[in-house]
């Protein structure tokens, strides 16, 4: 059988800390399991956490943690799509506390150095396939935002 999942590589070494961060604020998240460093591998303190099995909104994930060589950025990011406003301003203030950041068109990083996207399911519903000036306008008034807004969302496809 084979099988794919994410792997992630925390040059920052906090694998185990966001694995832990994500089960407590997204739903359907867990820590499966957290591996300890043996002795001599580079990057990493034997005994600390090394490789962190988790599981983000359903998605399983294997954290490293394996010294700076590499460092994440927007290269990578997790899609997260939610039902309401309610939920968009939730999860974007969970993500940008405490060190994150955020960006445009519904970006935003974690303090763990994830990028997330968090976008409602009315931002694809208005989007549709993009074929449409309804559409279009929808998309360009996307473009304009940081943290997204539902009710401009729905103006702008209105023609408002």
């Amino acid at each position: 059988m084979v099988t794919a999942r994410t792997h992630l590589w925390f040059g920052n070494n906090r694998a185990h800390e966001a694995a832990a961060f994500y089960a407590e604020h997204i739903p359907g998240s867990s820590v499966e399991s957290v591996l300890t460093s043996p002795e001599g591998v580079p990057g990493a303190e034997a005994g600390e956490p090394f490789v962190v099995e988790f599981t983000v909104a359903g998605l399983p994930v294997t954290g490293l943690n394996a010294g700076p060589e590499f460092q994440l950025n927007e290269a990578f990011s997790f899609y997260l799509r939610v039902d309401s406003q309610e939920e968009v301003d939730r999860y974007w203030e969970v993500l940008t506390s405490d060190g994150g950041e955020p960006g445009p068109c519904g970006w935003c990083k974690d303090r763990f150095g994830i990028s997330w996207q968090v976008i409602p399911k009315q931002l694809e519903e208005l989007s549709g396939d993009y074929t449409t000036e309804a559409n279009l306008r929808t998309m360009n008034a996307m473009l304009q935002m940081g943290k997204i807004d539902v009710a401009a969302l729905e103006a702008a496809y209105r023609g408002e």
